[in-house]
């Protein structure tokens, strides 16, 4: 990539500094890119949590060179890219799924294809261990980027392809039926004039011209599309734009930290399964079927515990699924709080002891907040924000009390005082 050593240096000085400081006070000199030195510091700085391992990787010290200095994109790339979370995530799916799905140890004669290539992150890590691994961006930039760390990143013998795709069928390893071929795509979300989209059909490619054809190809498809998606008409979509009707085997709404960050659809027409919902927050999983709720849900002979789902599952809406699942019930139709009696292994989010219930009456509220003077608030089909609630509780933030405020299904307004 031509990196000058004076660039390098650069950076390690100032790996750890203000980058909007070093703007306006590095001196320039003909050797120095300091464009190019300013990207790579704050690309580190943002790796740190992002991608910790690339972080480690990235380790600067004396005598660092271009050849062993991991380069980063800049700030829009970073900011768009997978965390390493989230990439190992996808990572596991496949190593699931590709020894049911092939007749011989996937990683034989096996090719897989990212088309939508990026900053490369998702790449790296789910082309380990293919025999043919080939990434497609459109962006030279990133191109070259790619070119540079891959042999860094354990990956030497990447195919890097710059090219702009309609279709993953124009690439010439998809032009004939290749049955061991993986195929990931993260469509672009933002359409030919940089303005954000979240239609699956408006994205860049437009899946739903070619996914048929390309089922037809391909062992597996894995698409990565916005969070803020409907997934049940994504599906419906989908499974109809292949053709199949039932294209689309699980879907994987991950969260990381509580906040909803992908949802991810796997295609194959290699494996006959039922539809499988997969509701992932950091190491919490809940894994259902749409439909397997039933109506006889056992009711608590307590309501001692408040059950809050996590935002993979809020984002899934399953939550029949979460009653027959756990033997516990809904508050309200619209709260998607439950209660119950008994402790829960394995439920998908935090869980509360119920202190005491209150209505909005001045008097029960006085009672049952009685020694209060801050507590953490959060609503659910309530008509008054936390903040609102707050300052007409006038109890200040924080401690450890939390108190969720809700509606009932007899419209009842009403604040469960709950405890971790």
């Amino acid at each position: 990539m031509n990196i000058s050593e004076a660039t390098i240096d650069f950076v390690c000085k100032h790996a750890n500094d203000d980058v909007r400081k070093l703007a306006l006070s590095a001196k320039r000199t003909e050797k120095l890119d300091l464009s190019f030195a300013l990207d790579q510091i704050a690309g580190r700085q943002k790796a740190r949590t992002k991608l910790p391992s690339w972080y480690a990787l990235a380790a600067l010290g004396e005598g660092v060179d271009e050849a062993h200095f991991l380069v980063f994109p800049p700030h829009i790339s970073m900011e768009q890219c997978s965390s390493e979370q989230t990439a190992r995530y996808k990572k596991r799916i496949l190593d699931r799924l590709l020894p049911s799905i092939l007749d011989h140890p996937w990683s034989r004669n096996t090719h897989f294809i990212d088309i939508t290539g990026g900053f490369g992150v998702d790449f790296s890590y789910l082309a380990q261990g293919f025999a043919e691994a080939t990434y497609v961006e459109r962006q030279e930039h990133l191109c070259e980027i790619a070119r540079h760390n891959f042999p860094l990143l354990g990956l030497p013998k990447a195919n890097v392809i710059c090219k702009e795709l309609d279709s993953p069928l124009q690439l010439p390893s998809l032009g004939a039926a290749l049955q061991e071929t993986i195929v990931f795509i993260d469509p672009a979300r933002r359409d030919t004039n940089g303005n954000r989209t979240y239609a699956i059909g408006d994205c860049i490619p437009n899946i739903l011209d070619f996914i048929g054809e390309l089922l037809n190809r391909t062992a597996v498809v894995m698409v990565k599309l916005s969070p803020m998606l409907d997934w049940h008409q994504t599906v419906e979509d989908i499974n109809r734009a292949s053709g199949s009707g039932n294209a689309v085997r699980e879907v994987h709404i991950v969260s990381t930290q509580n906040e909803c960050k992908e949802l991810l659809l796997v295609l194959s027409e290699r494996y006959e399964s039922e539809l499988e919902v997969h509701c992932v927050n950091d190491d919490d999983v809940f894994v259902f079927t749409p439909g397997e709720a039933n109506s006889s849900i056992s009711e608590s002979r307590s309501t001692e515990k408040l059950f809050v789902p996590n935002a993979s599952v809020m984002k899934a809406g399953c939550f029949p699924e979460i009653e027959a699942r756990f033997g516990i019930r809904q508050i309200g139709k619209n709260s998607h709080l439950f209660i119950g009696g008994e402790d829960i292994v394995g439920f998908p989010g935090r869980v509360f002891n119920i202190l005491c219930v209150t209505t909005m009456n001045k008097k029960e509220l006085k009672s049952a907040l009685a020694g209060i003077d801050k507590a953490n608030i959060t609503t659910r089909n309530f008509p008054l924000s936390p903040e609102q609630l707050r300052k007409r509780l006038k109890i200040k933030d924080g401690g450890d009390i939390y108190l969720f405020a809700t509606t009932t299904d007899e419209e009842e307004h009403i604040i469960y005082v709950t405890g971790k």
